[in-house]
This record gives C-alpha cells, sequence and structure tokens, in this order.
C-alpha cells in the first residue's frame, strides 16, 4: 500500500476537530497540542520551539504524552543536560589529574631509579678494573695487542 491508499482508510484528522474530547484522543495525532485549561486541541507550531504563552501556558500545555507538561519537560531536560555537563566535566578533571600524578614519579619508582644507576656504575667500574687486570696479564705474557700490529714490523 502507498500512502494515499492509507489517507483512503484512516483520513487526517485536524487537530480542531478533538477541541473538548480528551487528551488522549488529541494527541494520537503526533502534530497536535492539547491545551488543559480550556481543553483545546490545536496544531503544534512547528516553527517556534515552544509554544507560545499566548497560545497556551507551558504549564497546561500537553504534547506527546498528556502526563507531561512542558513546564515538567523543560526542568526535567535541564537538569538531565546539567547532570551529564557535570559528570563530563568530573570525568576530564579526574583524566587530567591522574595524568599529571604518573608524570611525577612517587618515592618508590625514585629509589628503584636511584638503585639501578648505581648498579651500572658498580658494573661499569668492575668492568674497567677487569680490563686493566686482562690487560695487565697480556703485557706481562706479551699478548698485549697494540693499536697498529704493523708497528712491529716497522721498527725493524
Amino acid at each position: 500500500m502507498i500512502l494515499s491508499d492509507l489517507l483512503l482508510f484512516f483520513p487526517p484528522t485536524a487537530c480542531s476537530e478533538n477541541t473538548n474530547r480528551t487528551c488522549q484522543e488529541c494527541l494520537k495525532n503526533v502534530s497536535c497540542l492539547w491545551c488543559n485549561t480550556d481543553k483545546t486541541c490545536m496544531d503544534y507550531p512547528v516553527s517556534k520551539i515552544l509554544p507560545p504563552a499566548s497560545l497556551c501556558k507551558l504549564s497546561s500545555a500537553r504534547w506527546g504524552v498528556c502526563w507531561v507538561n512542558f513546564e515538567a519537560l523543560i526542568i526535567t531536560m535541564s537538569v538531565v543536560g546539567g547532570l551529564l555537563l557535570l559528570a563530563v566535566a568530573m570525568c576530564c578533571c579526574y583524566c587530567c589529574c591522574r595524568k599529571k600524578k604518573s608524570r611525577k614519579p612517587d618515592k618508590s619508582e625514585e629509589k628503584a631509579m636511584r638503585e639501578q644507576e648505581e648498579r651500572r656504575i658498580r658494573q661499569e667500574e668492575r668492568r674497567a678494573e677487569m680490563k686493566s687486570r686482562h690487560d695487565e696479564i697480556r703485557k706481562k705474557y706479551g699478548l698485549f695487542k697494540e693499536e697498529n700490529p704493523y708497528a712491529r714490523f716497522e721498527n725493524n
């Protein structure tokens, strides 16, 4: 079925036809706005976000469901939006503070780094000491490596 066939079976009702009936009947059509004070059903002013006060007060205007008025909807959406913004801000602050804390090494990390540096220095000292001892032994037995191995032949 196409849209024109559906319109033959279910013709669109004008919102004003549901005036002085119930809110539920009016709001079956999503383009309608129900005003509780004077029990009128009217077309929702789509050119404006909220219905103007001259049309119907926000506290008595209903759209979508009959149990929520626009005032309560605005307050609820504002509170939810504010809580979401607050939650995002808190997450950003938490992440930033955590990054700053992780950049700065704590005492145990500093101690471990200091001990590692001390071990590296001792290892270098032992390596230099072993090299000098091995060089002495090589000299003693004539196995000392000269910088230029051909220097021995040049002196003869």
